[in-house]
């Protein structure tokens, strides 16, 4: 009896060593070392149906990913300095660029990976280095936000320069067009150090008639953005708060704090029922905050420096982060599970 037992035994675990070995272990796609960006992570975003996300470096390049994956699908090559910023068009058939001190905005074929247009006739493109772009929701126009107080508004289909809009305090670090595209906000402040102001000017696209310049912050403003339904502006500041700005009275309705760093990124929900939000400084975190309330939702870390830019996808769903420590992470935005990280932290 007790022989039949051992017997039994045996099998069993005989059995369970053989199925053990049978099964594979699952990893997540590998990122080798030449696919990933070498340099600060400056921008990222995904594209319109989230099957996509771009990214965009100090490495000069910018790099197209897949979402489920996390593969690379195709590196974009031609700017001659680091790229700071991308969008992709509202049909997902491209990507716009902006090459900081290359003085370039350039426009790109998502399937090709081909160059289809450069902005950047020396006598109308900003002089200086080109901190943002944007596409209007209707894929026609592109904004380009530079150094020298102004922004400047380009035909996608011809190249030519529509308009210019201005400021006066100096560098203009962030830009985004209405929900309908009929206006447009960015953000500037002065290069002074000794008086050093920031504000959003507010212009209608086809008129370029000033709706509004908003009141004047001591700290700086690094990125702007609208809610869905148009009504609200959004922005991170240099003492660690998010505002948000009612555009029918101008006026100041709420200040979001629990960021101890510079907020250089801030954006809406797709829905926009949250808001998302990036982090320097000491801080170096995400956080995901209730819009209503304000309260403070989710913090995602991970990140060994600045984060410089956040993407929600379509839904909602998920979110990218990009940073200085040259990685990009992809999380649930639900969980705050993080779902990959692409690069190595440095």
């Amino acid at each position: 009896m007790k022989i039949s037992k051992l017997i039994i035994l045996i099998v069993f675990f005989t059995q369970l060593f053989y199925s053990c070995k049978s099964i594979e272990p699952v990893i997540e796609p590998e990122i080798i070392p030449q696919e990933v960006h070498t340099s600060h992570i400056l921008s990222v975003t995904f594209s319109p149906d989230g099957s996509l996300f771009a990214s965009s470096s100090g490495d000069r390049s910018i790099k197209l990913w897949d979402t489920v994956s996390g593969s690379l699908i195709r590196t974009f090559s031609g700017h001659t300095s680091g790229v700071n910023s991308i969008k992709f068009s509202p049909d997902g058939k491209m990507i716009v660029s902006s090459g900081s001190y290359d003085r370039s905005v350039r426009l790109w074929d998502i399937d090709t990976g081909d160059e289809i247009r450069s902005f950047s006739n020396s006598r109308s493109v900003q002089i200086n280095l080109i901190n943002a772009v944007a596409f209007s929701p209707d894929g026609s126009l592109i904004l380009s936000a530079g150094s020298e107080n102004m922004v400047k508004l380009w035909d996608i289909n011809t190249g030519r320069e529509i308009r210019t809009f201005y400021g006066d305090l100096g560098m203009i670090t962030s830009v985004a067009f209405s929900p309908d595209g009929r206006q447009i906000v960015f953000t500037e402040q002065s290069n002074s150090t000794h008086n050093f102001t920031a504000t959003i000017r507010h212009y209608e696209t086809a008129t370029g008639r000033e709706i509004r310049t908003y009141p004047k912050y001591r700290d700086g403003i690094y990125s702007v953005s609208f809610s869905p339904d148009g009504n609200k502006i959004l922005f991170g500041s240099g003492d660690g708060s998010i505002k948000m700005i009612d555009i029918g009275t101008g006026r100041e309705v709420k200040s979001i704090t629990g960021h101890t760093g510079w907020v250089n990124t801030v954006i809406f929900s797709p829905d926009g029922t949250l808001i998302l939000s990036g982090s320097g400084g000491r801080d170096n975190s995400v956080k995901l905050w209730h819009t209503a309330t304000g309260r403070e939702i989710r913090t995602f870390t991970g990140h060994t420096g600045w984060v410089i830019s956040v993407s929600f996808n379509p839904d909602g769903s998920q979110i990218i982060s990009g940073s200085r420590d040259t990685s990009i992470k992809q999380w649930e935005t639900e969980t705050g599970r993080l779902i990959r990280t692409i690069g190595t932290e440095r």
